[in-house]
């Protein structure tokens, strides 16, 4: 719509005020009287002209290979130009001595192609531009449509997972005849109910988001004894500011998923902070149990891709061991 409006705007320019200021430089006055036929016929023929390249469109032909079809359509203008600068004389010009009427005829052809030239590049310039600003829109558009498939890919690829570690520790609790089963049911439906509601948001308010994951936390406390302690700490100067949705969920996961253990003390710390737009999240546990080979890292990497999606040169993620201990940094500058 924005783009019509500005063809709009440049046809509106071109014929109510460039065609007019250059006509305006012919001798129109005795034109008007002794050629009069011949000037309307040049002025119909110069907005025909530029109209008709504005419908051609011949650098969009020319990238679909219509050769042909450019080369007939200039080969059609060209002779009609050709006709219109041997336009008939009045009969008081052809009854002027030669050489003075061979020098008005040099003088309309040299008018005629003038305007052939002025207007066929004019033409061919904003067209050209036109078709050039399509194509970075276009390339814009299929790239923002790949981004947004490779996010809806990798949000898809962190539900299954967690869903399957949510099952494993529902049955856990059923064949154990916990009286905690009614709980932990509850806060799974809330959980299922959060993350199919925002299956289609690509960001969410951060205070939707942490208490998303104060229920994944309180669900997990549930199956957990006394040798876990959990700490989570929010401080956040604005909860509606909007954060990745299931973003944090991967490295929250896998803090219970390998610091975790029934018969060791362990200690498994979560922290997000926003402060002026910095959003600071991070990740602190024993290392309890190893994962296998590449696991963890995929979940991880399937984060790390979102990021450069969401917020290229604006995150900084680093996670390692260090003396037995796991941690988890995630910096996000929102804005």
């Amino acid at each position: 719509m924005k783009n019509n409006r500005i063809a709009l705007y440049i046809d509106l320019l071109f014929c109510l005020v460039i065609i007019p200021l250059v006509i305006m430089l012919l001798p129109v006055d005795k034109w008007i009287v002794h050629n009069t036929v011949f000037l309307i016929v040049l002025i119909v023929y110069v907005y025909a002209l530029y109209f008709i390249y504005r419908w051609a469109r011949l650098p969009q032909l020319f990238m679909q290979r219509r050769y042909f079809t450019i080369v007939g359509l200039m080969v059609l203008l060209v002779g009609v130009t050709f006709l219109l600068s041997y336009f008939p004389m009045p009969a008081e010009e052809r009854l002027l001595e030669p050489e003075k009427r061979m020098a008005r005829l040099n003088i309309r052809m040299q008018v005629v192609w003038f305007f052939f030239l002025f207007v066929t590049g004019f033409s061919l310039a904003i067209t050209l531009t036109f078709e050039l600003f399509r194509q970075i829109v276009l390339k814009h558009e299929i790239q923002a449509e790949k981004n947004r498939a490779e996010l809806a890919l990798y949000k898809a690829q962190i539900n299954p997972h967690f869903l399957f570690n949510t099952l494993n520790t529902l049955y856990a609790l059923v064949i154990s005849d916990s009286d905690k089963t009614e709980s932990v049911f509850i806060k799974f439906s809330n959980i299922l109910r959060y993350m199919y509601a925002q299956t289609h948001a690509e960001t969410i308010p951060l205070g939707q988001e942490i208490e998303y994951l104060r229920q994944y936390v309180d669900l997990q406390s549930l199956r957990l004894n006394h040798h876990t302690r959990v700490e989570m700490i929010t401080e956040v100067d604005d909860e509606h500011r909007q954060v990745p949705s299931m973003l944090f969920i991967t490295f929250v996961e896998n803090a219970f998923k390998y610091g975790t253990s029934s018969d060791k003390d362990g200690t498994i710390r979560i922290l997000i902070r926003l402060e002026a737009g910095l959003l600071d999240f991070e990740t602190e546990n024993a290392v309890m149990r190893k994962p296998p080979m590449g696991s963890s890292a995929i979940g991880i990497e399937n984060c790390r891709r979102r990021l450069e999606l969401l917020y290229p040169g604006r995150f900084s993620l680093v996670t390692g061991a260090q003396d037995h201990v796991y941690k988890v940094r995630l910096q996000i500058q929102l804005g």
